[in-house]
């Protein structure tokens, strides 16, 4: 690529998630800290209903407001290309009228802003891996584990980092004996416990109960976003803290630490969000750096470091802890990855510009793709030759008489 022309950068958002408002303001967010000299940026928007469009006019929120943002004049249909051939989108996929045509338009890096469901649950890098098209965040295993909060649950505790206690379950069991998992509930963890859809994030779904009668309540809610559910207990006495955490293999570091501060029992979509206006967790009331100890700051810091890793964690990610400064425990409560969580805020009061760090999540895209390409991809046999000249049928191999009747088998 000449040093003269600018990247073209893909910034995909929306989506069918119930997290799609979010979405779009993490987009906005991220489109303005591009340094427009370095970057050129191509929107992808998708709808509600999962149509994909581009068009200047995405780059301005104002434009969202009464829901008719995909009737501007200069919205354009596309498609995002899983033929390498591609390598980006086809503007105008279904041409009509007699001089429509489609047209190929080439990403060199994309940058995915769809929050939750069909985007930071690994669907969407893994459409972006097809297309080998370098992308910002956890490649699609990483993605699909940290976005399951059960599943993030049990590889962290395979990893030695001491979690929440919890219990899980289907929506289907959950349905078919209700009066079974209040008691397995009040029994193994005891309330008030934190009720939780497993793979959404913004706090959409998620309730306190302090009585059996809320907690089912709170459960149907969950059911209602999720088809499995994890129920933890509360932890008391506790600081809430969070880590920002950047990088690729070994390459690794963490943010300042920060003290979320405020007057309910949790964050709930509309602290995070409603009331912070268009900048999100940025507005939002916070101690940074968080008020802990030099020795329990460097702790949380390493722990956050380990479970990037433990996640195969690439690009970014923010964490939650709950601390307990009197006895040091320290419990890793959540994981949020891109774009979960840009945590500009948390870099910023690290020495990190926005735009630097838009600078350095593009490079490390370009090192894990880079990193990808060394894997060998086209493995040449014999066993088309051979299955063309004996038939399909036997080209698997034939087990011997021996290996057939064999006791051991």
């Amino acid at each position: 690529m000449s040093a003269n022309r600018k990247t073209v950068l893909g910034i995909i958002f929306g989506g069918r998630s119930v997290e799609h408002d979010v979405s779009i303001v993490t987009a906005q967010q991220i489109m303005q800290a591009c340094d427009p000299q370095r970057y050129e940026i191509v929107p992808l928007y998708i709808t509600r209903d999962g149509k994909w469009y581009t068009g200047a006019s995405l780059r301005d929120i104002k434009n969202f407001k009464d829901g008719r943002i995909t009737e501007c004049k200069d919205i354009q249909s596309v498609v995002l290309s899983p033929d390498v051939r591609h390598h980006g989108l086809i503007v105008n996929p279904l041409p009509s009228g007699l001089f429509a045509k489609s047209e190929p338009l080439r990403l060199d890096v994309v940058f995915p802003a769809v929050h939750g469901s069909h985007g930071e649950d690994g669907t969407l890098s893994g459409l972006l891996e097809l297309a080998d098209i370098p992308y910002v965040g956890y490649a699609t295993l990483g993605s699909a584990l940290t976005n399951d909060k059960i599943m993030t649950k049990a590889v962290l505790q395979q990893s030695g980092i001491t979690v929440v206690d919890g219990v899980s379950f289907s929506r289907a069991q959950w349905q078919a004996n209700p009066d079974y998992w209040v008691e397995q509930i009040q029994t193994q963890i005891g309330l008030p416990v934190f009720i939780k859809p497993a793979t959404l994030g913004s706090s959409i779904g998620v309730n306190r109960a302090n009585d059996a009668g809320f907690l089912r309540i709170a459960i149907d809610i969950a059911a209602n976003f999720d088809r499995r559910i994890l129920v933890e207990t509360a932890v008391t006495d506790c600081l809430e803290i969070n880590c920002a955490v950047m990088g690729y293999e070994d390459d690794i570091i963490t943010s300042v630490l920060e003290q979320p501060v405020h007057w309910d029992d949790f964050l709930s979509y509309e602290d995070k969000y409603l009331r912070s206006g268009t900048q999100g967790m940025k507005s939002a009331e916070r101690l940074i750096p968080a008020p802990l100890t030099p020795e329990l700051t460097t702790r949380v810091q390493e722990i956050a470091r380990e479970a990037f890793l433990a996640t195969d964690g690439r690009g970014i990610a923010r964490i939650d802890f709950l601390v307990q400064p009197e006895t040091n425990t320290v419990y890793l409560n959540e994981m949020n990855t891109m774009p979960g969580s840009l945590a500009l805020y948390l870099w910023e009061a690290t020495g990190m510009t926005a735009s630097q760090l838009i600078d350095r999540l593009i490079a490390l895209a370009r090192t894990a793709n880079a990193d990808k390409r060394r894997n060998v991809y086209d493995y040449q046999s014999n066993l088309l030759n051979v299955a063309a000249s004996r038939g399909v049928k036997g080209t698997k191999g034939k087990l011997s008489s021996s290996q057939t009747h064999s006791p051991d088998r």
